[in-house]
């Protein structure tokens, strides 16, 4: 069997949920995600241009993975990291806002607004604190729990907590539907999570079938081939730069700790009324800057 694409990587992520023809997988993830009820599923998904603040050149553009509009004018972004930037707090509130606001046109009330969601699916341990891998935030008064809005809603998905409860057995894509969409971007590195989600597409899942099957034919288009592993190689690359800025981050760090150490320890000397010499001699300090801690 040919080698699948990585979905964890935002183009291939793209591909398979956020291309046109496939808004039935799209739908499919969002009901799974979103909990909706029998009554309430979605049917109908509109994919959206993921670009928009076009017309000032000189902003950053918002590049979302999928946009899409619902039948009932709600927007939803979906947004799959595979590095920890250490800004998703700021980067999902921005990109919420953008769209949120990129609905109101001229002459419009504030009505009219729709409710705008943020779905971002990450590669990482995010929320350290929380143990489950679905998180939702919303807007609510800090005493009672009051809801102010639903206009604003954000999903953080954790995949590492998810395999984690997959491992143990504590999930079950047989019978939640949201933990099999998520598991099948595992799929490409775990032939057991494959062989489970195949039995499941096979057996009762029509929809997760075809995405399988398109999964399966965009890993053997060349032109798709290209431009993934173009995008799977600025993601290494950032991955990298991202080490080494954190290493860089640590070594100055210790760096900074080691000379508030040495102050100490010279201040404690002058407040023992140990000469300058002898000061210098044990903590390498020059004599200007012992005197420089004399006067503070």
């Amino acid at each position: 069997m040919t080698k699948r694409l990585d979905l964890r990587v935002d183009f291939a992520f793209k591909s398979l949920f956020g291309t046109h023809g496939n808004e039935s997988i799209l739908a499919a993830f969002l009901n799974a995600a979103l909990h909706l009820q029998e009554e309430k599923k979605i049917t109908t998904v509109h994919l959206l241009d993921p670009h928009f603040n076009k017309e000032n050149q000189e902003d950053k553009r918002s590049i979302l993975d999928v946009h899409a509009q619902l039948e009932d004018g709600t927007r939803i972004n979906i947004e799959i990291q595979l590095n920890n930037k250490h800004d998703m707090e700021k980067r999902t509130l921005y990109y919420w806002s953008k769209m949120y606001s990129s609905q109101m046109k001229e002459g419009m009330d504030y009505g009219e607004l729709c409710q705008t969601i943020t779905i971002n699916i990450v590669n990482f341990r995010y929320l350290s604190h929380i143990n489950h891998y679905h998180s939702i935030f919303q807007l609510y008064e800090r005493e009672e729990r009051l809801l102010l809005t639903d206009m604003l809603e954000i999903h953080f998905m954790e995949l590492p907590k998810l395999l984690i409860k997959w491992r143990r057995k504590e999930v079950d894509p047989r019978e939640d539907q949201l933990v099999r969409w998520l598991l099948l971007l595992e799929a490409s590195e775990d032939e057991e999570i494959t062989q489970v989600l195949e039995e499941i597409a096979m057996q009762e899942d029509q929809v997760l079938k075809k995405a399988i099957d398109e999964w399966e034919r965009v890993s053997q288009d060349p032109e798709v081939l290209l431009a993934y592993e173009a995008r799977r190689k600025a993601l290494l690359d950032e991955k990298s730069a991202l080490k080494r800025a954190e290493s860089r981050g640590k070594e100055k760090g210790r760096e900074e700790g080691r000379k508030e150490t040495i102050k100490n320890m010279a201040l404690g000397m002058i407040h023992k009324g140990i000469d300058n010499e002898t000061i210098s001699d044990l903590t390498g300090l020059t004599q200007e800057e012992i005197n420089n801690l004399r006067h503070q």
